[in-house]
């Protein structure tokens, strides 16, 4: 039987899928000897070969002698370009940590549960175990870990990198976070809130990416906005600019756990939303209701509301500040259309009628990751001013 005769672009195109097969392969792994890459990507060990040479000429990936049972391997890794920088994101149940290259390219990621209200020192702790583990895992010295960032569900103040206010995430007021895990890893740490971190990714590297003007809002648990003006986010006094989940929307509502009543976290974070379907669907996680929102009525009808409030509170945001888009993340986020079809309509049914149209609306491009990896570019922005990298690298 004959045989199709591959032509050049096709052969190309064969080329770049393989290479791309590799770099995955390696990315989310962290290291593979050749053989192991091999058996994970189904190719040739001459392909395997010829590739990693072409990419470590390339100063895109590293290789190492190393022994698998006994015989002679060659370890192939990414290439750790100057440093290593990492991002941490303590989420309300969960903590990951990412490690990244100074090219912002992740070459390590974890994600471990936490319990609900979580301690500080026990999160820091975890923290420091997990970033030893992950470095070692890449054939890294801890002192090639440049800086960390690390974003917290609260306000904070980053000149002391702190959280600035009462009752928001407890168990860690008062706690110097910078300072704390600044001297348990030996490297400069920044703190910041986590919205403000995944609007810092999404305009570096996702859905606002080219904007200088950006709102990102995250809706999860509770619910808040990372300010960005002129490519640079908006901290405010002592860090609570963006708290938009703890303005009064309903006059003598819910109390909140910042101490007021009736916030817009009291009727759009999770814990609101799941209460509103706890009669006729039982007790759900946030998660729960999210895979329900495109084939249950009453789930939907719960979502498509939450989505009608925040686009009225966002209006005012947009008012004020008039951004180029409005990006939005957070685990409500993953319901899609059926959250941003309403929100986006009540916002632009209070938005000031410009040249410039309607603001436009999407979806947060980095997903779940958005606030790790602000934490990451938080990290090099503070590796640059510590140890002198250069504004261009990682640009």
């Amino acid at each position: 039987m004959a045989r199709d005769r591959a032509t050049p672009g096709s052969q190309t195109s064969l080329r770049e899928a393989n290479r791309a097969r590799i770099l995955s392969a390696v990315q989310q792994r962290g290291s593979l000897t050749q053989v192991e890459l091999a058996g994970v990507t189904g190719l040739s060990a001459a392909t395997i070969s010829n590739i990693v040479k072409e990419l470590t000429v390339a100063g895109v990936l590293a290789t190492a002698p190393t022994s698998r049972s006994g015989r002679r391997a060659q370890e192939v890794s990414l290439a750790r370009n100057l440093g290593l920088v990492a991002g941490v994101h303590f989420a309300e149940r969960s903590l990951r940590v990412a490690v990244a290259d100074v090219s912002l390219r992740v070459v390590a990621e974890q994600r471990l549960p936490l319990p609900y209200e979580h301690r500080a020192d026990e999160g820091l702790d975890r923290v420091g175990m997990l970033l030893d583990e992950m470095v070692d895992s890449l054939g890294a010295a801890p002192d090639e870990v440049l800086a960390v960032g690390v974003g917290l569900a609260a306000p904070v103040d980053t000149a002391t990198g702190t959280v600035s206010a009462d009752g928001v995430l407890h168990g860690w007021e008062g706690v110097a976070v910078g300072a704390q895990l600044g001297a348990r890893l030996g490297v400069p740490v920044r703190v910041d809130n986590d919205a403000n971190l995944g609007g810092l990714a999404e305009l570096r590297l996702g859905a606002a990416r080219g904007a200088r003007d950006a709102v990102y809002v995250r809706v999860a648990q509770g619910v808040g906005i990372g300010v960005l003006v002129g490519g640079r986010v908006v901290h405010g006094r002592v860090g609570a600019a963006g708290e938009i989940g703890h303005l009064p929307v309903v006059d003598d509502g819910e109390p909140c756990r910042c101490g007021n009543r009736g916030c817009l976290e009291t009727v759009v974070g999770s814990a609101a939303l799941t209460a509103r379907v706890a009669g006729t669907h039982g007790p759900l996680l946030l998660r729960d209701l999210v895979a329900r929102a495109h084939d249950d009525d009453v789930v939907r009808a719960v979502v498509e509301d939450a989505g009608r409030v925040l686009g009225r509170a966002l209006s005012g945001a947009c008012l004020l500040l008039d951004p180029e888009v409005v990006v939005v993340g957070g685990d409500l986020a993953r319901a899609g259309e059926v959250l941003l079809g309403p929100l986006r309509t009540a916002l632009h049914a209070r938005a000031l009628r410009t040249s410039a149209g309607p603001v436009p609306v999407v979806a947060a491009q980095l997903g779940e990751q958005a606030e790790v990896r602000g934490g990451v570019v938080a990290a090099l922005e503070a590796a640059r001013v510590t140890v002198g990298l250069g504004p261009e690298v990682g640009a």
